[in-house]
């Protein structure tokens, strides 16, 4: 037990040195110069990048810190996606900011800092190996996001939104970790890989481990929205800035979907036939509550959070399509189908609200669907990226979604599970409705804003390879595929 490597943490340590850096230099910068903090960060966040992309090359497996800390394939290119994500969100929301006095003042550079320290909590959670780990980088993030949904600290609604989002959210970690501590109780010992061992030796009593369990997936299905814990996200999504409601809706998802991983297929794959189950229905219920509910909203935020809900039921869905009975032959296919789902859904969601930003300016949040009539006549190029985006969610081929959905439902079957599969689809035929819907406004009706449209380059540049990404991937989905595949099998093999 190497308590002393240090070579998978330089991403994280250089990640914490160069925010804190940031943190000191932005004091000393004037409201003009504030650039300066924006380009730090995006260097920072490809600082990070290469560091990680070393490591993914090399495609090894290395265990730090009594075990406490993994560098495998699967962390390092969730992290690289992660980094992929904040740096997107940087971009897309730095002339919303700017215009919404979210850079100026008191505030300074606080929304770089907490993206970034919120960044850092979701690489420990990647690549935590043990519960305390896990919670500590859980915690980071959380904090974080809390303090960036109330950062405009005179709105009414981002306000409320964050006390929603803290309470529930303290709930949930609640959740967590009483689940942690019956395990820890049970089985001694909080290493994932010890746990797991001794669930398998069969000496542990299963009541307190289905008790355990079920606290557990209460806290993951929390950090996920899904139902019947997604309460939080409709709202906090809408009262969020719609930059912070990105940095919620991006990065953490794939944090969430990496903690899943760590602690039910790595840490209680004994018990996948108990959490199996669990994990069956919340993917059921999102999928129908999250689909219904999107229908009847008229703010594209709100639509787009329930939209969330319902695509979390499918990376569930992969979740726990990795075995059947004590055959477990069929794990990376379907957790790799999870994972591609996951990152499918995060690059869309990107490219979304991307859009929203773009038509918001100072005085004027662009957060209705109403607001988005007749887009075609003022940009038929960015109402094309919308409508790309819109038809990747709904499935429509040859979007990266369909690649995704596609990819889950074969995971699905695999199960054999076929009236699951059908239900999938039949949800996710209905949720087509509402993604329609915003195209057909925005190509046949007439626009009831008629503002030229102001795109800093940086941003129409981004946001156009976001767009053309998920039409290249779509088309040619074998090296996403691929790469979460073999990512994926190293690491359960490891």
């Amino acid at each position: 037990m190497n308590t002393t490597n240090l070579i998978p943490l330089y991403a994280e340590i250089f990640l914490l040195i160069a925010t804190s850096a940031i943190l000191l230099i932005d004091m000393f910068l004037s409201e003009g110069k504030r650039s300066i903090t924006y380009m730090l960060s995006l260097l920072t966040l490809a600082g990070c990048a290469a560091l990680t992309l070393v490591d993914f090359n090399a495609g090894t497996t290395v265990y730090t810190f009594s075990n406490m800390f993994i560098s495998d394939p699967m962390s390092n290119l969730l992290k690289l996606f992660s980094y992929g994500a904040v740096a997107l969100t940087l971009v897309y929301s730095r002339t919303y900011a700017t215009d919404r006095g979210m850079l100026s003042g008191n505030l300074g550079g606080e929304f770089y800092v907490l993206a970034l320290f919120a960044l850092l909590g979701q690489m420990v959670m990647i690549s935590g190996n043990n519960f305390l780990t896990i919670y500590l980088g859980l915690e980071l993030m959380s904090l974080s996001l809390y303090a960036l949904v109330a950062l405009r600290r005179d709105n009414a609604k981002a306000t409320e939104a964050a006390m929603k989002y803290f309470i529930l959210g303290a709930l949930a970690s609640g959740f967590l970790l009483y689940g942690i501590s019956m395990l820890y109780g049970a089985t001694g010992s909080l290493d994932l890989t010890t746990v797991a061992n001794k669930i398998h030796e069969g000496s542990v009593k299963p009541t307190i481990l289905v008790f355990g369990i079920v606290f557990m997936v209460a806290g993951l299905a929390f950090k996920l929205g899904v139902v019947p814990f997604h309460m939080w996200v409709p709202d906090v999504y809408q009262g969020a800035p719609t930059a912070v409601t990105l940095l919620l809706g991006g990065a953490p998802k794939l944090a969430a979907f990496a903690i899943c991983i760590r602690l039910l297929v790595e840490g209680l794959m004994p018990l996948a036939h108990d959490w199996q189950q669990m994990l069956m229905v919340l993917a059921v219920m999102s999928l129908a509550i999250g689909n219904l509910t999107a229908i009847a909203q008229s703010n594209l935020k709100r639509m787009l959070a329930y939209s969330t809900i319902a695509q979390m039921g499918f990376v569930l869905l992969g979740l726990m399509s990795g075995t059947v009975g004590l055959d477990r032959s069929g794990a990376p296919d379907a957790y790799s189908s999870a994972m591609f789902y996951i990152i499918t859904y995060v690059m869309t969601t990107l490219g979304s609200f991307g859009v929203i930003m773009l038509l918001a300016r100072a005085g004027f949040e662009a957060e209705e669907l109403a607001d988005f009539k007749g887009l075609a006549k003022r940009s038929p190029w960015f109402a094309s990226i919308m409508s790309i985006m819109m038809f990747s969610l709904a499935g429509v081929p040859p979007m990266l979604g369909f690649a995704a959905k596609f990819s889950v439902l074969q995971a699905v079957l695999g199960t054999g599970q076929i009236w699951l599969t059908i239900v999938a689809v039949m949800f996710s035929l209905i949720g087509a409705f509402y993604y329609l819907r915003v195209v057909k406004m925005m190509w046949f009706d007439e626009p009831t804003d008629q503002a030229a449209l102001l795109v800093n380059t940086d941003m129409r540049v981004v946001l156009s390879l976001n767009g053309l990404m998920i039409v290249g991937l779509g088309v040619f989905p074998g090296a996403l595929l691929s790469a979460c595949l073999t990512a994926m099998t190293k690491t359960l093999g490891s």
